[in-house]
């Protein structure tokens, strides 16, 4: 290198340092004061909550822990769905379709009711032991209406005494009451007893009375909505009545059969009867519509109506015996059932249904069975593991394959050739 190589490359290094030195300031001038204040105002809290460092467990599925797992978990189900089966199947009930009684019922004595009809379980029967069904159609000449005068009189017998308490329920088949614009089709504000704006029951965001908030000269409808103008209004007996040798009654209640929560949901509506009138469907209960004396208190009569059945064939409490614990002797009975509710139209059907409840609550076989089931598949592929893992074992891995142990490893051997090669470049420059 000449000198005056070296005198040019001096002149030019002040000159770069002096640039770096003015980019530098003119960058840290351009910077505010509390410019880390403002870059350190959003930082999380430093706790694991916010910092994702929650401590978790993260199983190692082997042989040794799956399979005793699965055996545990059938154990436990099996037996107990078991008997909560035997414990269903021991609840005593009967079942009779009375939805043709008006198309095939006699006018002038009572007919068998075809077997397809009727429904029934009763323990330690003999297998021949089928009790006794009849019903005839009959008119109630004061009701206002002429096809609102039909009255189906059934009669069943009770093979044995059922133990009570003993319910009384209304079944329907084919009633799709879960659809999404059906289950919100009605006024919370009304059932708790307030006496409801028409914005409040036309407009409320995701529960209001539409279609049917109105009437068609702009009066509210009280209740409103599809599920109170829907409602179920075959009417019953308040007891069974004994008949053909039996001679006690079975005296029915409606007090006890709503939930508790209902208790304080409904209450008594404070509009005045002229600021309201009935659902469409409530035209024969209410032909002149409401006056003081008549509008309904839904705090006494209505709770279990307003609740809905998730699937088409579903059963809804209507009565239940009056005396706790009451026993329904053997004998026939007998109970009138007021046709009102129409389900001939879009071919359904409707029951009514006695029974009894156990430990579990009402009839549910499915419940039991679906443990049984539930465990046994566990058992079966318990015992198909444990087959496989003693004919062919699997063979335990080598921790070393992992791709974070890999990486591990090669950053470990390149750590190792570096301080190889600068061992032997050492050693070559003190030769």
């Amino acid at each position: 290198m000449t000198l005056q190589d070296i005198a040019e490359n001096d002149q030019s290094q002040p000159s770069n340092l002096g640039q770096t030195d003015s980019d530098s300031d003119s960058v840290s001038e351009d910077l505010p004061l509390d410019d880390g204040k403002k870059a350190n105002s959003k930082k999380p809290s430093s706790n694991a909550f916010r910092q994702q460092r929650l401590k978790a467990y993260n199983p190692v599925l082997t042989a040794k822990t799956v399979i005793p797992l699965l055996i545990a978990i059938a154990i436990v189900f099996v037996p107990l769905g078991a008997a909560m089966w035997y414990a269903s199947h021991q609840i005593e009930d009967i079942a009779i379709d009375y939805s043709q009684c008006e198309v095939l019922a006699s006018n002038d004595h009572f007919s068998e009711i075809p077997p397809e009809f009727t429904e029934f379980h009763f323990n330690s029967l003999s297998k021949g032991d089928v009790p006794k069904f009849s019903w005839k159609l009959e008119s109630d000449n004061s009701q206002q209406f002429e096809d609102e005068r039909k009255v189906c009189v059934v009669q069943f017998e009770v093979m044995k005494d059922m133990k009570g308490p003993i319910y009384l329920y209304y079944r329907l088949h084919k009633f799709y009451a879960n659809h999404r614009r059906y289950v919100k089709s009605f006024s919370e504000d009304q059932l708790n007893g307030k006496a409801a704006s028409l914005n409040t029951i036309k407009n409320t965001v995701g529960q209001n009375c539409e279609p049917l908030s109105t009437d068609s000269e702009g009066r509210k409808i009280y209740p409103c909505g599809l599920i109170a103008n829907s409602l179920f209004n075959d009417t019953y007996t308040t007891e069974f009545q004994g008949v053909n040798g039996t001679s006690q009654d079975y005296p029915l209640t409606d007090q006890g059969i709503a939930w508790a929560t209902d208790k304080n949901r409904f209450k008594k509506t404070k509009y005045n009867y002229t600021e309201v009138v009935p659902p469409p469907n409530w035209f024969k209960m209410f032909p002149n519509g409401y006056n003081e004396t008549n509008i309904p208190d839904i705090s006494t009569w209505y709770q279990f109506q307003n609740s809905y059945v998730g699937r088409p064939n579903g059963c809804k409490l209507f009565n239940r015996n009056a005396l706790s614990l009451d026993t329904l002797n053997k004998g026939i009975y007998q109970i009138n059932i007021g046709l009102h509710f129409p389900v001939l139209p879009y071919n359904g059907k409707k029951f009514i249904y006695i029974s009894q409840r156990s430990v579990i609550g009402g009839k549910n076989d499915f419940l039991g069975i679906s443990w049984m089931v539930g465990g046994g598949v566990c058992f079966i592929l318990g015992l198909v593991l444990l087959i496989i893992n003693f004919v062919k074992p699997r063979k335990t891995g080598d921790v070393n394959l992992l791709s974070w142990n890999q990486e591990r490893i090669h950053r470990d051997e390149k750590n190792a050739e570096l301080a190889d090669g600068a061992a032997s470049s050492s050693g070559y420059e003190r030769n």
